[in-house]
């Protein structure tokens, strides 16, 4: 009998997007990403959650705090998501108006990204898949204090079954056959990769001779 790992992709049909504390206070905690690399990966995954039609939830901790209020990009780009501001709990799974918005949508695998990462991230990751949540943690979307407090956090997730992403990487495996849409996918790296960008304008410049 194989023992062999089983490879669950992710799937549009059965996938939602938890976008957690991105406040303005609490990201400027974010030292392991350049602040503008860092932005643009959030915002990133929030393009590409909007692209594939995926439910993404927001939520926020203490916002009327220090920790401020959500980047205001990510609610306006999401003005009628779920958006849960907790008065208090620092582990957005002990809000049960959070947990109600996940369940909600009937979807068993959790796309998740957040700062700080091993607090926000990693509490309502390791709650949900003590629950039988699949979920997937985007690291260049999710920041903290400096890379030795983002590998201890990653390595606590992976040892309890969290697989870990980037959001190119999800955007991909979503994407399945580029020929699904290819310019809707392709429009979107572009306009968060530089280096993406120059290759489809050399595509461009090739195709149009």
């Amino acid at each position: 009998m194989s023992t062999a790992p089983r490879y669950n992709r992710l799937n549009k049909d059965d996938a939602v997007v938890m976008l957690v504390d991105h406040q303005t206070g609490l990201i400027s905690l974010v030292q392991d990403f350049a602040p503008n690399e860092f932005k643009n990966n959030v915002l990133a995954l929030g393009d590409l959650a909007k692209f594939f039609k995926l439910p993404t939830i927001l939520t926020t901790s203490f916002e009327n705090g220090p920790n401020g209020p959500m980047v205001p990009e990510l609610k306006e780009m999401f003005p009628d998501a779920p958006y849960i501001p907790r008065p208090g709990q620092i582990n957005a799974w002990d809000n049960q108006d959070f947990v109600n918005a996940v369940k909600a949508t009937g979807r068993k695998q959790l796309i998740i990204a957040g700062v700080v990462t091993d607090v926000c991230v990693a509490f309502p990751t390791l709650s949900a898949l003590a629950e039988g949540f699949e979920v997937f943690v985007v690291t260049d979307a999710s920041g903290t204090f400096n890379e030795t407090v983002q590998q201890a956090a990653w390595s606590r997730m992976t040892a309890a079954g969290a697989q870990l992403v980037n959001w190119f990487s999800v955007a991909c495996e979503l994407q399945i056959d580029w020929r699904n849409d290819m310019e809707g996918l392709a429009n979107l790296l572009s306009a968060r990769i530089p280096n993406y960008r120059n290759l489809m304008n050399s595509y461009s410049a090739f195709t149009t001779k």
